[in-house]
């Protein structure tokens, strides 16, 4: 196989953490919420820190391990890196599996927000039209998420703001319906919308300065992000109650509607969160494709995937087999699943994927400031603990499909050792 060109360094400091941003906000905002209020009632705000808490302990690890290796691939290569190949390929394949079930997520929200009735078909159309603009350069996917982010989150604050406005709902519901154990499930569910910073990561190789600029990007859309979250969750169970927002599909538009009365879904407040909804979607979706991509790169390069994974287009610097492979898989999902299901499928596999992450942050030898040494314990074990209490089906799903990945690798192994 010919020598392949790197990926190019076309990316600054703001553009990076936009994509950051934008890898976000979709999945908290339109996506989480509802389900984690089912889960920790009343008290989704503890949930939402408990989960930024944790975030941010996986972002300081994720960022010292970026500023040492600044290519792509993630923490599948700092697992490598640090802690031998096995790890690697774990992170990697926790990282690649549970991504893939994000997309699908993304572009089903999208879908069900867009196109009523035609969802899937939506759904789509989103992942294609998407996954040709990663193939036309990072640059252009940066552009691309920094529109969207400016439209999305003027929409979201609207959204804050009418919330506040509006009358609270005397809820009568459990303030904890599953007790401290929902509290941490529903920390685990709204860990899938924190997870976006690892794009940063993963995009290492085409960001600039990658030794200032990626640290700055990631605690920096983490920091925006948590921010926003826990302003729209406290504002949302103002205006609807804990009860009400559990039952939400789509809560920021009820919140529009009880707050205008008569006004509607389908007018104009609601079609700008429509409108927003769709966005916020479409950027998540971006960023994730993006993301799934470098790290099957990075997987092909280091031959824990198929070699063909690791071309990268000498026109534009993008690895375009593995955008087309992922977006492949995604429409198959699209076609098999729901927007929900997957959600947890996708929590277990980053959550595991982080817990790698802070054991390899906690092997440096060097520290930075922001990630002393017990930073990185607490989050290796809070991220095995919310884990392990998201919902079982999710959980042992998740289990067997890790396990046939460690297999399939075992496998290969042994067939080259036996080659000789």
């Amino acid at each position: 196989m010919s020598q392949q060109p790197p990926l190019r360094r076309a990316m600054g400091g703001f553009d990076a953490t936009t994509v950051g941003i934008g890898a976000m906000i979709g999945a908290g905002a339109f996506v989480v919420l509802a389900p984690a209020a089912a889960a920790a009632g009343a008290l989704l705000p503890l949930a939402i820190v408990i989960a930024g808490v944790v975030a941010y302990c996986n972002a300081s690890a994720t960022a010292s391990l970026a500023v040492r290796y600044p290519s792509s691939g993630g923490t599948y290569v700092y697992g490598r890196e640090q802690l031998g190949h096995w790890a690697g390929f774990l992170a990697g394949w926790s990282f690649v599996t549970g991504k893939l079930a994000s997309c699908a997520a993304m572009a089903l929200t999208f879908g069900l927000y867009a196109a009523p009735g035609a969802g899937k078909a939506a759904a789509v159309a989103a992942v294609v039209g998407l996954t040709v603009v990663n193939l036309l350069g990072v640059t252009r996917t940066a552009i691309a998420t920094r529109v969207i982010v400016s439209l999305v989150v003027p929409v979201i604050a609207f959204v804050i703001v009418v919330a506040f406005s509006a009358p609270p709902v005397q809820d009568t519901g459990a303030v904890a319906p599953g007790g401290a154990g929902g509290v941490l499930q529903a920390s685990a569910l709204l860990f899938f919308a924190f997870a976006g910073y690892a794009r940063i990561a993963t995009m290492g190789e085409e960001v600039r300065n990658p030794r200032r600029n990626i640290p700055l990007a990631i605690l920096g859309a983490l920091g925006f992000t948590l921010v926003l979250y826990l302003l729209l969750g406290v504002s949302l169970l103002r205006a609807l109650g804990p009860a009400g927002l559990a039952e939400a599909t789509a809560p920021l538009r009820d919140v529009f509607d009880a707050a205008v009365p008569g006004e509607g879904s389908m007018g104009r407040g609601g079609a700008v969160v429509t409108l927003a909804a769709a966005l916020a979607s479409l950027g998540a979706l971006l960023a994730l494709i993006a993301g799934v991509g470098r790290t099957s790169l990075a997987m092909a390069r280091g031959r824990d995937l198929p070699r063909v994974l690791a071309r990268v287009s000498r026109r534009y610097g993008v690895p375009w087999i593995a955008d087309i492979a992922t977006a492949v898989v995604v429409v198959v999902l699209l076609l098999t699943t729901d927007v929900l299901t997957v959600v947890g499928f996708s929590s277990f596999g980053v959550l595991l994927y982080y817990a790698i992450a802070n054991i390899a942050a906690f092997t440096l030898p060097e520290r930075q400031w922001y990630a002393p040494r017990w930073l990185n314990a607490i989050g290796a074990l809070a991220c095995l603990v919310l884990a392990f209490t998201l919902p079982t089906t999710s959980v042992v799903t998740m289990l067997v499909v890790l396990g046939v990945g460690l297999a399939g690798r075992a496998a290969v192994l042994a067939r080259r050792r036996a080659r000789g």
